[in-house]
């Protein structure tokens, strides 16, 4: 009888194995389709409190969704005109950037030679590539600008989510066998994950426009691109900000010199530590952390399954997963062990 258990068990787990390999395929196979609805979601979820807000002050249903989809498309546009111009100059003039930082390390590494210090030939290259750092930036920002092209998709999409929302909590009474327990559960998700997304949005983009305006003092070429840059990985913690920091940081060493540089990092550190280690703790509570690993794992697999806006999406996929593991009881304890702290 044992015997009959463990082989069981075991097949359990083959055939749980055998089903996630299948669906992480299947999305990687379908992310072309699988992003746009992601981003959909998210603007669903940062829309549905001013819509909402909108019906409650006496505004009908059709005509708050028709403001808050203008305003969508309003601030789409301005984005598109203020960077797309910006990412098209960066991206010409890509290979001249690289050449100007590969001349400015070769410089530096002959100037550590004279001083005595051996280096490899090749070994600071090998180790830490500027040509990826730059690609990377350009990379995940042509990414974002693609995503453009599934903008009437998005939209759609938005529209048919935020009609459904208001219905959902009726339909899952009427659907549900213990509706009372489930809709309590679905509740405290629905709250903290809304909570969480729009918090995180307006602290992402709070420190992209002080860093906008901090490189434009400095001086630096394209501060909206690192603006936005900033937006988009402050979704990322710890990581994100390294890697946004990299681009203009390199850029300003090759464009201003070693001291603009410095003042580029010293902008990016004070920025980061103010917005990252003081408002965001305090407005949305140490407790929706994710822990270190967690954060590099989901970061390496949602970029494998959804490319460059799958590393944007990484860590609020995680962290929404996070959330609805905390909203029931039973599992709990597993939203414990992707928390940062076990309080």
């Amino acid at each position: 009888m044992k015997e009959i258990v463990k082989q069981t068990g075991g097949f359990n787990i083959l055939l749980a194995m055998a089903s996630f390999i299948v669906v992480v395929a299947g999305m990687r196979a379908a992310s072309s389709l699988l992003v746009p609805f992601i981003l959909a979601v998210f603007l669903s979820v940062i829309c549905a409190p001013p819509l909402f807000w909108l019906q409650r002050k006496g505004v009908p249903k059709a005509v708050a969704l028709a403001l808050i989809l203008i305003t969508i498309i309003a601030v789409g546009l301005l984005l598109g005109a203020l960077i797309g111009s910006s990412l098209n100059r960066f991206v010409t003039s890509l290979p001249n950037y690289q050449d100007q930082i590969s001349a400015k390390m070769a410089t530096a590494i002959m100037w550590l030679r004279e001083k005595g210090i051996h280096i490899p030939e090749g070994g600071v290259q090998g180790i830490f590539s500027t040509q990826t750092v730059m690609h990377l930036a350009a990379g995940l920002l042509t990414g974002l600008s693609s995503v453009v092209t599934n903008a009437f998709l998005i939209l759609l999409t938005v529209v048919f989510i935020l009609l459904e929302a208001a219905d959902l909590p009726k339909k899952l009474r009427v659907g549900l066998r213990k509706p009372e327990k489930s809709l309590a559960n679905f509740e405290k998700f629905r709250r903290s994950a809304n909570r969480y997304v729009v918090i995180k949005t307006l602290i992402s983009a709070a420190t992209g426009f002080t860093i906008t305006l901090w490189l434009l003092i400095v001086g630096v070429d394209y501060p909206l691109l690192w603006g936005m840059l900033v937006f988009l990985l402050n979704y990322v913690p710890n990581i994100g900000s390294i890697l946004a920091a990299l681009p203009p940081t390199l850029l300003a060493l090759v464009q201003l010199g070693p001291g603009s540089s410095l003042l580029t990092i010293l902008g990016f550190l004070v920025v980061g530590n103010v917005f990252g280690n003081i408002v965001e703790p305090k407005l949305m509570g140490r407790g929706l952390g994710l822990s270190t690993l967690v954060v590099f794992i989901s970061l390496v697999f949602w970029g494998w399954v959804l490319g460059p806006i799958g590393m944007v999406l990484s860590v609020p996929l995680t962290s929404l997963v996070k959330i609805a593991l905390e909203s029931n009881e039973e599992t709990r304890g597993l939203a414990v062990i992707l928390g940062a702290d076990v309080e």
